[in-house]
């Protein structure tokens, strides 16, 4: 995830949907475990160094990762970019945040951007090492690079459970020669195809994600994976984003989940999910949501949160998919952990009403991810 506000405006516009998500769906008897009951919490080394504190709801200070393991958390996501000009998410930090979640008896999710920065369904840009390389030279890199990432995990004893090859890569990967142009996924395959082989060749147990943002549209979902299995491509579970401000209501989800699950015959899980807790602002950079109730039937409250998340876990659940992760719940308002890594010592950050921890650091006491 990471949507500029102007892609968000234009986003908001074309999903201004009137969402009606308010009933929380109970899930049956039968319904899917949520196994990877999941947060990503990239930016939370950069929080730490800078001095930030985290309060369980007795208000009691805390490492955040025990804060959110003791509400049912137990897997973490971290992204990693190639060479970052922040000097964070890059392999080096990435290892210290690995260790830290490992050490806590949680599982790991390695997300490759395959960028100095980020990469999403409005960008894809390559390292600025890979800039002049072709679709030739690309599969090498995706490979060697894949490959040496998963090994320094594994050589320090935290080999990745599960790892994305890109993040929400609904037209490509690496633009422009990873690209789907045209409808031909001849490139994208042939680069996630190197992803697949470099991971299973440093542990054939760590499982591939094939990651897009397509909860919104069955239609775009089945285009995509269609467009991937026509060409060979193998993958382990199916990722999707999902936040209702701009990919529908929740019975749409639940449709989405359920199809690309059968379709496919692999797990599904929500690789991202998040809702506001507060309309209001903690510093100068505007967020990328606003409103007092982005989502009908949802305030934007701690209970609006904590009511949100409940329904999209309980929706996945019944829809039959495995996993369920919060975007970035740590990410509260630090001056010096902005929002672009090429300037994030001047950056705000545009997640902080977003987050499960208040301007203070302190949890939502409602929230809870439940199997």
């Amino acid at each position: 995830m990471r949507r500029t506000i102007s892609i968000v405006a234009a986003a908001a516009l074309g999903a201004a949907i009137a969402v009606t998500n308010a009933v929380v769906v109970a899930a049956p008897a039968g319904a899917a475990t949520i196994s990877m009951r999941g947060a990503d919490v990239s930016s939370l080394q950069r929080s730490l160094d800078l001095g930030a504190k985290y309060y369980n709801a007795s208000g009691t200070a805390a490492d955040p990762l025990d804060i959110l393991k003791g509400i049912g958390l137990n897997y973490v996501r971290l992204r990693i970019w190639n060479n970052p000009v922040s000097g964070y998410n890059n392999l080096s930090k990435v290892l210290v945040q690995a260790r830290a979640a490992k050490a806590k008896g949680l599982q790991l999710m390695i997300d490759f951007h395959y960028s100095d920065t980020w990469a999403d369904p409005g960008k894809q840009y390559k390292p600025a090492a890979w800039s002049s390389h072709n679709i030739g030279a690309l599969q090498s890199d995706v490979y060697n690079y894949t490959l040496s990432v998963c090994n320094a995990l594994k050589s320090q004893g935290t080999t990745p459970d599960s790892v994305q090859i890109g993040n929400e890569i609904n037209v490509g990967m690496l633009w422009n020669d990873g690209k789907v142009v045209n409808n031909d996924f001849t490139n994208l395959s042939l680069l996630l195809k190197q992803g697949y082989n470099a991971t299973k060749a440093c542990n054939s147990g760590t499982q591939v994600i094939i990651h897009t943002a397509d909860a919104d549209s069955d239609a775009n979902a089945r285009w995509f994976y269609d467009g991937i299995r026509a060409k060979g491509v193998p993958w382990d579970i199916t990722g999707l984003s999902y936040y209702c401000m701009w990919h529908g209501t929740l019975a749409n989800l639940s449709t989405v989940i359920n199809d690309v699950r059968t379709r496919y015959g692999k797990p599904v899980i929500l690789a991202e999910t998040a809702y506001p807790f507060t309309a209001a602002n903690a510093d100068s950079e505007a967020n990328a949501i606003n409103g007092s109730a982005p989502c009908s039937g949802y305030p934007a409250t701690w209970q609006g949160q904590a009511s949100n998340f409940t329904a999209v876990q309980n929706t996945a659940r019944t829809a039959g998919a495995i996993g369920v992760f919060y975007w970035e719940p740590t990410w509260y308002a630090i001056k010096g952990n902005g929002w672009a890594p090429e300037n994030i010592n001047g950056t705000g950050d545009q997640w902080d009403n977003m987050t499960l921890f208040d301007w203070t650091g302190h949890i939502n006491p409602n929230v809870r991810w439940t199997p």
